[in-house]
């Protein structure tokens, strides 16, 4: 069970991480590239089929999937750990 709390605080981290690289333009062919696309890898599966299903506030764009799956995450916890 453990692991499994582990696991669940480290894909928050993984989400969170690419929140914060969404903001930036990166360069292609920098490292920070490489690790974007290696997040975009771990976290696609999970936020993209969220991204279809939740409708847009207001017609912005602004992508909740992450807060969703935070939110997610965070009762699982409580549940869990």
């Amino acid at each position: 069970m453990i692991v499994i709390c582990y696991l669940l605080t480290l894909y928050m981290f993984v989400v969170f991480a690419r929140v914060v690289m969404s903001w930036f333009p990166l360069d292609p062919n920098s490292i920070w590239a490489t690790i974007q696309d290696v997040l975009v890898t771990l976290t696609e599966p999970v936020l993209g089929p969220l991204r279809r299903v939740l409708p847009r506030p207001g017609g912005l764009p602004i992508d909740l999937s992450p807060l969703v799956v935070f939110f997610v995450i965070i009762v699982l916890r409580g549940i869990l750990c």
